[in-house]
């Protein structure tokens, strides 16, 4: 699709950090673990070796163009389709964003590399770190988050601790709980016990409200949620989304609907196509994202799936729509 950002995905709307511009710099599913809650479905490449993955200019380039015609975010967030810290050149991308534009960067990141020297240097570059701690143990951590064989528990927090002591920004610690595999109380004594060692501004708490990998994967209830933040302390708080989105008569009767021949693919509908490459989205998702109406975007998703581009799958009783590719 001519046009169509390569690069960049939103401004998608982020519980953690407000309306967060998507910079994607590594190839789909290119990653150092295969989690089994993946939103993106199963890990195509596990591995620890960084690469100069994309052209860092063309990039910056594709960000220049998009800021200059007035995009606005919150924060431009480092992430997309895979392990942001494979890309060997992050601390370059971070430095050049940092010329262009004065929003804060951030970086959403398993945290597995930063027992690397260049990549804590680089990832120290940017204002807020995400990474991502959701076992207590090496049994939970490969049962949860299926590590490439060179990676152990204990080397994930170690790198962790090491960022800690050298990075002066901001560092907010997901821990994504799976209802049977990580929640009983003495995995979540062992990961309060970790968070102690890593000493995180912020540790916030997730759960699968989307599409998994694995089918299997359950969500927690808030309340539970609620009880297991108190216990980790007055940094945890709960960022899983548990608004309502339900799938409505709306969605049912109009997803199917043709857009008119003549109708011209505009900017939304490649924004659309963006952010649906890089995590399923409901309705409401692509609404508040996207600034347009109802109508408007089942007439785009409509289109999209009658060209066999987009599918939909059902969590929770919420419809999420993704490609299909």
């Amino acid at each position: 699709m001519a046009g169509e950002k390569k690069y960049l995905y939103g401004p998608v709307p982020s519980r953690r950090l407000g309306r967060s511009l998507g910079v994607d710099i590594v190839p789909f599913k290119v990653c150092t673990l295969d989690c089994i809650y993946c939103q993106l479905g199963r890990t195509t490449e596990k591995t620890i070796e960084r690469k100069d993955y994309v052209d860092i200019e063309a990039v910056l380039a594709e960000l220049k163009g998009g800021l200059a015609k007035g995009l606005q975010a919150d924060f431009i967030t480092i992430s997309g389709s895979g392990e942001p810290t494979l890309n060997s050149r992050l601390g370059e991308l971070i430095d050049g964003i940092k010329k262009i534009t004065d929003i804060p960067v951030a970086i959403l990141t398993s945290g597995t590399l930063l027992t690397e020297r260049d990549v804590r240097e680089g990832c120290a570059k940017a204002d807020v770190v995400l990474p991502s701690l959701d076992a207590g143990d090496e049994q939970t951590f490969q049962k949860v988050n299926r590590p490439h064989k060179d990676i152990s528990i204990e080397k994930l927090i170690d790198g962790l601790c090491a960022f800690r002591d050298e990075f002066s920004g901001q560092i907010w610690l997901e821990v994504f709980l799976v209802e049977g595999l990580n929640t009983d109380s003495e995995q979540i004594a062992k990961i309060k016990n970790a968070i102690e060692r890593i000493r995180p501004d912020k540790v916030q708490l997730n759960t699968a409200v989307r599409p998994t990998a694995d089918s299997g994967v359950k969500r927690m209830k808030a309340e539970k949620l609620q009880a297991i933040a108190a216990t980790l302390g007055e940094k945890c708080e709960v960022v899983a989304d548990f608004s309502p989105g339900r799938r409505s008569k709306l969605v049912e009767s109009k997803v199917g609907d043709v857009l008119e021949p003549h109708f011209a693919i505009d900017h939304k509908m490649e924004a659309l196509l963006s952010m649906l490459k890089r995590r399923p989205c409901s309705l409401n998702d692509i609404c508040a994202s996207l600034d347009i109406n109802r109508n408007e975007v089942l007439k785009y998703i409509g289109h999209f799936q009658n060209q066999g581009i987009v599918g939909s799958e059902e969590k929770d009783g919420i419809l999420f729509f993704k490609t299909l590719s």
